[in-house]
């Protein structure tokens, strides 16, 4: 299998909101794809730090992307 075989397919939804995040950093960052874009924000937050693990209880939903579809403390402790 070459590097750029991929066997897994993940599949989300996304808010309206989420979307247009998305696509506007993709397009600052001349990003070829969504799907690349994605892959290149998870290995970025992957690597990031102050992140360890899910509390319990947590749900899909508290963790959106947009402020307007955060519930939880992010990484620098704003709530959304």
């Amino acid at each position: 299998m070459s590097d750029l075989t991929r066997g897994e397919r993940l599949q989300i939804m996304l808010t309206k909101e989420e979307i247009e995040a998305l696509d506007t950093w993709r397009f600052q960052k001349r990003m070829p794809s969504r799907a690349a874009a994605i892959r290149e924000l998870l290995k970025r937050g992957l690597a990031a730090d102050g992140f360890d693990h899910a509390s319990a209880g947590s749900r899909s939903q508290d963790y959106g992307v947009t402020a307007k579809g955060r519930r939880k403390k992010d990484g620098d402790g704003a709530e959304g």
